[in-house]
């Protein structure tokens, strides 16, 4: 086994040979083919929905710059449940999306009626 970590900035490219075998194929003739992979099988809508809110909650985080424990420290999230969302294990419920729309757009006002709050 092969172990290699995949850069965001610089995906892994096809070839020639295999984007025109791709160009080739029918709609059709693409789906079956990705019917008939048992490793690899094509994504349900709920499964396609539940990707979706992870990336939403990843963009989040990283336009932010923060890593993931930091993020959840500064923003009085449980890190291990942002994990979870970001990983799509779990998905975000109408209040946290609300939550991380807010971060989005006003982390600094988020972070100062934070320091405000007493803890109790």
């Amino acid at each position: 086994m092969a172990r290699f970590a995949l850069d965001p900035d610089n995906p892994p490219r096809m070839n020639a040979e295999a984007l025109a075998r791709l160009d080739a194929m029918t709609d059709a003739e693409i789906t079956a083919a990705a019917l008939s992979d048992p490793d690899n099988p094509p994504w349900t809508p709920d499964e396609i929905a539940r990707i979706a809110a992870a990336r939403r909650v990843q963009a989040v985080r990283r336009k932010t710059g923060l890593s993931q424990a930091v993020f959840a420290a500064e923003f009085r999230i449980n890190v291990g449940r942002l994990r979870d969302l970001e990983q799509g294990r779990t998905r975000a419920d109408s209040a946290m999306l609300a939550y991380l729309t807010v971060i989005e757009q006003q982390p600094d006002v988020v972070k100062r009626a934070l320091a405000d709050a007493v803890i109790r």
